[in-house]
């Protein structure tokens, strides 16, 4: 049996090699596939600053952890959220020539690295306590995965226990890695505990280490891909990670169900909630650094059939920068908006499902007003965005502080613009309307599938409707659309009934619709996930309470006789808005028709 070294080095928390760009001093017997044969790039450190990864400060911070307290660069810049997993190991594979392994070309079967594990004759313990396994292909080479294929004894090991196969090193992801161990382990150990139940098991599960990476690895990947929220949702025999990106859900992982407690024990206790507590629903926040950026993740359990769905909503703390003419308004409705987003007085309403930009919409209309003559003041639940030189107030309806209470103290604030998160209730709009017969603007969101619905749900509220023609001056129903990826959408024209309600489109709004058609499709790259978009664009529906509008609403006309009436004034509806996005290349006729639905595409 081939002896391991006596003398066990710490196991290294994540591959990494040091700062010096020699990383393994070469031997002159020193095999042809060893890592020493590869050309060595720039250090690590260096690679990343260059790729923008991290800035001289996060750098200056791991290496002054590095001297204190030793460990890997790769590892720490990890652990202070500098960078992503993901991103390390790209800056690896440049620098020592390896490629990254992915989880659909290892083998599944954990018998597969056993039975190499077995002929190795080296103790299967060994084998988990350095982080490694090894798998023999049909052509008899030796593939090896390790946390740290660098280290120098592991390779004499593997070496002395293979010495008339060729060995292929990869790198690897910690968390695909700590789920083949896991099966592995239980493979060769038997090992089965049960800790369905065990409450100090638990929360032991929740701080070992490959826990605390795939916990920290996922955040961080769903920051890198720009994911608005994690879901982590178990199944019968398995547990599913989901990111919402661009508001669809993709899949990114797929583990044994055997992992998923240690997995929502680590993120509830980092979310400060009862481990113990699997019966109720419950709602954290965590405060955390992810991949160089500062964010608020807000967490929500919920019991299910097969184990809490666990849904954690990522919301970055820097302040964004909002513009109405970078959100996708066409022309037109930004010269209408934001006119009459200056007015002295009146309500401005955005409707739409959640998840359809409203918020960013109002925050990007205060940055447009905010001209530091006036006192701005936002009341929401929660506070998402921070926005200098305006004052934001947080509900906390668990202890009555809602938000009519809230406004009602705003209102002694002597504002002259004031935000309200959304009006969910009469006591809210009755004070909002006050509010802004009383020489405030006030900007808020609705719930309503369109715009013209939002004066049926004012007055359904209990409002009167003298009281809804008389204050609001605007409302604008918005939904979210994908745009299409620049590096891979190519050129398709849409069917017929597409193109003649363009064509008509045109002929009604000509500024808006100028040069010729751009259409496009999507197709699919790596840069987009292969989803053939990236990012998001609003669409738009824009009612203006005339004279003559306010007046059907003061008699609460029936919806057709309003749309017919505000149609004579230049509305179109989301679908034609969305249209007019398709004619300029931003998005695709799929996409139109999934968020809007397929009703309306061959109206005239």
């Amino acid at each position: 049996m081939v002896q391991p070294p006596s003398s066990r080095e710490p196991l290294a928390s994540f591959l990494e090699p040091v700062l010096d760009a020699t990383i393994i001093s070469p031997e002159p017997n020193t095999p042809p596939n060893g890592l020493a044969a590869f050309d060595v790039q720039p250090p690590l450190g260096q690679i990343l600053l260059q790729r923008g990864l991290i800035n001289d400060n996060d750098l200056a911070k791991a290496m002054s952890f590095q001297a204190s307290f030793g460990g890997l660069l790769g590892a720490i810049l990890i652990r202070i959220g500098a960078v992503s997993e993901d991103a390390v190991l790209d800056a690896l594979s440049l620098q020592l020539g390896l490629e990254v392994m992915s989880n659909q070309r290892m083998p599944q079967d954990p018998t597969i690295y056993a039975q190499t594990i077995k002929t190795s004759g080296i103790d299967s313990e060994w084998w988990i306590d350095q982080a490694t396994l090894a798998w023999t292909d049909d052509a008899g080479l030796v593939h090896c995965i390790s946390r740290d294929p660098v280290k120098p004894s592991l390779q004499e090991v593997l070496l002395a226990a293979f010495p008339d196969k060729d060995i292929h090193w990869w790198l690897i992801r910690n968390r695909e890695l700590d789920l083949m161990i896991d099966l592995v382990r239980r493979a060769l150990l038997s090992d089965g505990r049960d800790i369905e139940g065990d409450v100090a098991l638990l929360r032991e599960l929740a701080e070992e280490a490959p826990v605390v990476e795939l916990v920290s690895n996922v955040m961080a990947q769903a920051v890198n891909e720009a994911a608005s929220d994690i879901h982590v949702e178990p199944l019968e025999h398995e547990f599913e990670i989901r990111y919402r990106i661009d508001g669809v859900l993709q899949s990114r992982v797929t583990l044994p169900r055997s992992r998923f407690d240690a997995v929502a024990s680590r993120i509830k206790l980092i979310s400060g909630l009862d481990i113990a507590e699997r019966r109720l629903p419950q709602d954290g926040r965590i405060s955390i650094r992810m991949s160089g950026k500062d964010l608020d993740i807000r967490v929500s359990c919920l019991p299910g059939v097969w184990g809490e769905s666990i849904v954690m909503r990522l919301l970055l703390k820097e302040h964004k920068e909002f513009s109405l003419s970078k959100i996708g308004m066409a022309k037109d409705h930004l010269e209408t908006f934001g006119k009459l987003a200056r007015e002295p007085h009146g309500i401005i309403l955005v409707t739409g499902p959640t998840g359809s930009g409203k918020s960013t919409t109002l925050k990007a209309t205060l940055e447009f007003i905010k001209d530091g003559k006036r006192k701005i003041i936002t009341v929401e639940d929660p506070v998402e965005y921070n926005i200098p030189g305006v004052t934001q107030v947080q509900t906390k309806a668990d202890i009555g502080y809602t938000f009519a209470r809230a406004l009602r103290s705003i209102l002694r604030q002597d504002p002259d613009v004031i935000m309200i998160g959304e009006i969910r209730d009469l006591e809210t709009a009755q004070i909002a309307v006050q509010a802004s017969l009383t020489g405030h603007m006030v900007f808020s969101t609705l719930h309503t599938n369109d715009s013209l619905s939002a004066f049926t749900r004012l007055i359904d509220m209990g409002l009167e409707p003298f009281l809804v023609a008389s204050s609001v001056r605007e409302v604008m129903a918005q939904r979210l659309v994908r745009r299409l990826c620049p590096h891979c959408r190519s050129p398709q024209q849409p069917p017929l009934a597409i193109r003649e309600k363009c064509e008509k489109l045109r002929e009604r709004f000509p500024d808006v619709l100028t040069g010729e058609p751009r259409w496009h499709e999507a197709r699919g790259c790596a840069r987009c996930q292969n989803t053939g978009y990236r990012g998001r664009l609003g669409i738009y529906e824009v009612t203006v309470l005339t004279d003559d509008v306010a007046e059907m609403v003061l008699h609460q006309r029936p919806l057709n006789e309003l749309q017919a009436a505000v149609r004579k004034q230049g509305f179109r509806d989301l679908m034609e808005d969305g249209l007019i996005k398709v004619w300029q290349g931003d998005t695709s006729v799929e996409e139109v028709i999934r968020v809007t639905g397929q009703a309306g595409v061959d109206d005239d």
